[in-house]
């Protein structure tokens, strides 16, 4: 076995994030709908979580935000003229679609796309495959330049294979590593690829009412396929439709694994005690941690994010919490945390971070990393340029300062000046980061 580590991949928040309430089904984005958002402070949020986490030991590594305004979509809807003539006139006749082609989604790169790490594929690569998003138009349009920025990161193609998204149809839903989790005793050891689908199209009866549910059984399996996991390392379960119309409207809202250990809430999953014993059949060690309905309730763990957690392996051995500001707040949910660290399970310590930014457009921690196992080989093909240190922090907040508004509306998005802004910008990061010509306006 060789010796690896998991790194976790950040989305860098975009010049355009604001709150438009794109998101159906993400009760933080609808309730924040049309509020005033910052995004200099929503862009420094992110960076300083990562460089506390690198500065904490782990592999920490940046994915930058996506061009927006998405001119080329608007046009490919029927507008013409210059970028600036298009802007006016979307903002005129369409305000709703200039937001959704201005958002920042891309930050939460836990739906950027599903990894299998070289320890479980049949041809012993890292393999990604990047998810289509096909349930919100807004994030649809996000999968050809996740490809490029992911091929511009993992660019040895003898290490790593970066897939295509899924086609572009309901049946082929895929929600990327927010619906799916690896559990295994080693990180460099083959492991269990569990992935979490919400309906399946040959069973439709069983899927949430209220809410859609955004990744397919048809999916899952055919990213398995395309990384090339191993059959006998793969499990699918469904989610529990029940919890996806409270709010749940992605796995990584109930429920996150490290190595052995699944955290989650009692109702997250269907069948939940026939995939405990499965996975104990499966994962040498595993340990449920399971949080109580009448501890915890479903709106609580929403409402606070306490599951969409980064669960990180300490060097003594225990493991470590990664929670937003939200669940420290809650007193119920608080006092759950500190019952459960002073109990006897891997989970010790507890690390808040303010997010406030990004989780009021419904997105915490976990939504904005993306973890990726690697072993020394495979860390070492990685482009250097990514990965957070205190050059590449303090060269990022100056250009966050630069180029950053700290108030935006969306009226401000018919701005002209942020389209410039954004791509004056982006071009810049693309020379900070190393990444040659990965968006549109360079090509």
């Amino acid at each position: 076995m060789k010796k690896a580590y998991e790194a976790n991949f950040d989305g860098l928040v975009g010049l355009t994030h604001h709150y438009a309430g794109l998101s159906f089904g993400n009760e933080a984005s609808a309730r924040h709908k049309h509020q005033v958002s910052n995004p200099r402070l929503a862009a420094r949020q992110g960076l300083a979580k990562m460089k506390a986490l690198a500065d904490a030991g782990y592999l920490q590594g940046i994915i930058p935000p996506q061009e927006r305004p998405n001119v080329a979509l608007l046009r490919q809807t029927g507008f013409t003229g210059s970028d600036v003539q298009i802007i006016e006139k979307v903002a005129k006749q369409a305000p709703w679609l200039l937001s959704a082609v201005s958002s920042a989604s891309s930050m939460w790169v836990a739906n950027a796309a599903t990894v299998a790490p070289s320890a479980d594929t049949l041809d012993g690569k890292v393999h990604l495959t990047v998810a289509n998003l096909n349930n919100k138009f807004h994030r649809a349009c996000e999968a050809p330049t996740t490809e490029r920025l992911l091929k511009a990161i993992f660019r040895d193609e003898k290490v790593f294979s970066v897939h295509s998204a899924l086609p572009q149809v309901a049946m082929w839903g895929d929600e990327g590593a927010a619906n799916h989790n690896r559990l295994g005793a080693e990180y460099g050891a083959a492991g269990v690829q569990l992935f979490v689908y919400g309906r399946e199209e040959a069973n439709p009866q069983r899927a949430p009412q209220r809410y859609p549910a955004r990744q397919t059984l048809e999916a899952s399996q055919a990213v398995a396929r395309l990384n090339q996991v191993r059959p006998e390392q793969a499990i699918f379960v469904q989610q529990n439709p029940g919890v996806i119309d409270q709010g749940v409207f992605h796995n990584d809202v109930i429920a996150v694994t490290n190595r052995h250990v699944l955290f989650c809430h009692q109702h997250a999953f269907l069948n939940q005690q026939i995939l405990y014993a499965h996975l104990r059949e499966s994962v040498p060690g595993f340990i449920a941690i399971e949080v109580p309905a009448d501890q915890v309730s479903v709106s609580d763990a929403v409402n606070t994010y306490l599951f969409n957690s980064q669960l990180l392996s300490r060097n003594d051995g225990t493991m470590a919490l990664v929670l937003p500001e939200e669940s420290r707040q809650h007193p119920g949910v608080w006092r759950y945390l500190n019952q459960l660290c002073a109990a006897d399970n891997p989970i010790e310590h507890l690390q808040v971070f303010s997010l406030q930014e990004s989780m009021a457009n419904g997105g915490g921690p976990a939504c904005l990393r993306l973890r990726v196992v690697l072993n020394e080989t495979e860390l070492a093909a990685v482009n250097p340029a990514v990965m957070m240190n205190e050059q590449l922090f303090i060269r990022l907040n100056s250009w966050i300062d630069r180029w950053y508004r700290d108030r935006l509306t969306v009226a401000d998005l018919a701005d002209p000046l942020l389209l410039q802004q954004g791509r004056d910008a982006l071009d810049e990061l693309t020379q900070i980061l190393d990444l040659g010509s990965v968006y549109p306006f360079q090509q």
